[in-house]
């Protein structure tokens, strides 16, 4: 299986009416946040492929939508609840705070990133450990019935001490490194932290999970290792 992994900036590699023949052998996308809806859209219905998503700190106009106690200017925070068909209708599954199963795979979202001015979908270390409290059950259940508790953690902000920056905006998430050595994750794919160097280092190990910046475009090679 490949896996186009996205964030953060629209690619013109990507956002093109070659999309089809430049990455005709992906079989799943992953979005790891900052990203427009209608980019989304574009991947979803160029490549015809499951998009599994979560929001970023920026590009949040339809969080409301999705997260509907989130406090989004412009948009209402009494929405309802968005049935199955709002968050899967267009083909882009939202899988922030939840776990789903896409492939044979079982992925994880956590978005948002680390708190640093009061902005919609930022959190500290503490708030984004007990949403993944809230994630446990799922994992305890992928546990018993699919014999492991996760194959990818798709999150906006990397693990802390790893990939991350110093600046109050850019650092990792603490709580991170809990889930990698608790629940095992073969991957974790983030975004949030540009690469002005295309060519800088994007991909660190931590104890068996791969650590994955998908910033711009990422090409992840998933092999079957049962």
């Amino acid at each position: 299986m490949r896996i186009l992994c996205v964030s953060d900036q629209v690619d013109p590699v990507v956002y093109s009416s070659a999309i089809r023949d430049r990455f005709k052998d992906v079989d799943l996308v992953l979005a790891a946040g900052d990203l427009p809806m209608d980019y989304l859209s574009f991947i979803v219905s160029g490549l015809n492929k499951p998009l599994l998503f979560v929001f970023g700190n920026h590009n949040l106009e339809e969080l409301a939508y999705y997260r509907p106690r989130a406090d989004v200017r412009g948009h209402p925070v009494d929405t309802p609840w968005p049935s199955r068909d709002r968050l899967e209708g267009s083909g882009a599954v939202y899988t922030g705070f939840r776990v789903v199963r896409e492939g044979g795979l079982l992925v994880a979202g956590l978005g948002g990133s680390r708190w640093y001015n009061g902005g919609a979908n930022q959190f500290t270390n503490l708030q984004m450990a007990f949403r993944i409290l809230f994630l446990i059950p799922s994992l305890v259940w992928n546990r018993i019935f699919h014999g492991r508790y996760l194959d990818i953690l798709l999150t906006h902000a990397p693990p802390e001490g790893i990939q991350d920056r110093p600046d109050p905006c850019h650092r990792g998430f603490r709580p991170f490194l809990w889930f990698m050595r608790a629940f095992r994750p073969r991957f974790l794919v983030h975004g949030h932290v540009h690469l002005y160097d295309m060519a800088s280092s994007r991909v660190s190990e931590y104890g068996g999970t791969t650590v994955v910046n998908a910033f711009s475009h990422y090409l992840l090679d998933w092999e079957d290792r049962t």
